[in-house]
């Protein structure tokens, strides 16, 4: 598999990347971009979980290519809202892939933030080229547990006041001084579900599960141990607009960006892509509500052109690298991406 990484510019100047993967060789088939979360980075869709969706992708024909924006590990941090991605990561990214590939549309794979700032984006016809999307976890209506939305509303806004970021690699590193520690120190003792402090931290980062993220079942050995590099520090001003949107019951902008609508559920959206909408039935981060929520939203403005799956047995991010995903969960992918 070749691999390159394509430098790009936000649209505020802020320097991000893409890695390019192919065969190099072309099936006439249009570029996939691949968009993952919060507090990760593109390497999250390249698990050693025994096949990943960027095999199945570039085995296809694909050209693949995956966004490192500014809410990744991999670029230097700072504070950012999902208004920023929506209107100056994403758009960028596009455009790069449509240069660079010389075709005339893109289809998408959006994960749990990138997912939800991507679909900014696309109801605010940012990405006019991208046709085809599927959505995991969470897209334009954010569902949470009562217990999630308690610690969302009670716990972030004071914690955002006096510390900014929640790191999972205090696991690893150590706490840096005493509130991060005395947040170490619970999380160790309150979650058992197993021995990783990385995976512990991000279960209490991302939520109330135990653990929030995967279903431990669903992980190889290998895959459990690679996640320890694979999370770091996420800003707290991003959970703050979270709350603000599971209070609202819909995604809320948080900055003043002319390019967005005021509200990105009471106007049709303005993209022709088809949407195809996935979530985990055991997703301890955002319940599969959330996007049967959305289909319904679309399906609403243009019947029976989107789609929803809920897959038995998957959590959150499991879906991409869990064990057995290449056999239960890519090919739905595929399918869906074939689809115009």
């Amino acid at each position: 598999m070749r691999e390159e990484v394509v430098p790009f510019a936000a649209g505020d100047g802020v320097g991000l990347n893409l890695i390019h993967l192919s065969n190099g060789r072309s099936a006439g088939r249009p570029p996939v971009l691949l968009v993952h979360g919060a507090g990760v980075r593109a390497n999250i869709f390249r698990a050693p979980s025994g096949g990943t969706l960027v095999d199945a992708l570039v085995k296809e024909g694909y050209d693949v290519w995956l966004e490192n924006w500014r809410a990744s590990i991999d670029v230097p941090r700072r504070r950012w809202t999902l208004d920023d991605a929506a209107v100056h990561d994403h758009p960028a990214a596009v455009r790069t892939v449509l240069e660079q590939t010389g075709a005339d549309e893109v289809r998408a794979v959006i994960h749990c933030q990138g997912s939800t700032s991507f679909m900014m984006s696309a109801v605010a016809g940012l990405v006019p080229d991208v046709s085809v999307v599927v959505s995991n976890a969470v897209s334009l209506h954010p569902v949470v547990n009562r217990l999630a939305r308690l610690k969302l509303r009670w716990m972030i806004p004071p914690t955002a006041r006096v510390m900014g970021y929640l790191d999972p690699q205090w696991g690893v590193t150590g706490a840096p001084w005493l509130l991060p520690k005395l947040i170490a120190g619970w999380v160790k003792v309150t979650h058992r579900e197993c021995d990783d402090m990385v995976c512990k931290l991000s279960s209490f980062t991302y939520g109330t599960g135990a653990p929030t993220l995967w279903r431990h079942e669903n992980l190889n050995r290998a895959t459990h141990e690679w996640l320890r590099g694979e999370f770091a520090d996420v800003p707290l001003s991003f959970f703050e607009q979270i709350l603000a949107s599971v209070e609202a019951g819909h995604l809320v902008a948080a900055d003043s960006h002319p390019a967005l609508p005021d509200s990105f559920v009471d106007a049709p959206p303005r993209t022709d892509a088809r949407f195809a909408f996935f979530a985990g039935e055991l997703n301890a981060c955002f319940a599969p509500e959330s996007q049967r929520r959305t289909h319904a939203w679309f399906d609403r403005q243009d019947p029976g052109r989107h789609t929803v799956t809920v897959l038995p047995n998957y959590g959150h991010l499991d879906v991409f690298m869990g064990a057995h995903a290449a056999h239960d969960v890519f090919p739905l992918m595929l399918s869906e991406l074939e689809r115009t």
